[in-house]
């Protein structure tokens, strides 16, 4: 599980506002991924996310995240 720094959610609401990839890590697995939206589902923060060449959706939790990176 991953606890973001300051300085991480605002790379991460950077990324949402300009359209920018980020690496997400997930139980060994990377995804690259445009992240659209960030909210709370219950009590759980969920990242809406788009893939860049397909355009599927994918919603990812922050409790369940090894680590995100922004992709420059």
């Amino acid at each position: 599980m991953t606890d973001l720094s300051p300085s991480q959610y605002d790379a991460l609401e950077r990324a949402i506002t300009d359209g920018r990839r980020i690496a997400v890590y997930r139980r060994g697995t990377e995804y690259i991924v445009v992240p659209t939206r960030l909210r709370l589902e219950g009590s759980r923060e969920a990242l809406l996310t788009m893939h860049p060449t397909t355009g599927d959706r994918l919603t990812l939790y922050v409790d369940e995240l090894d680590s995100i990176e922004v992709v420059r």
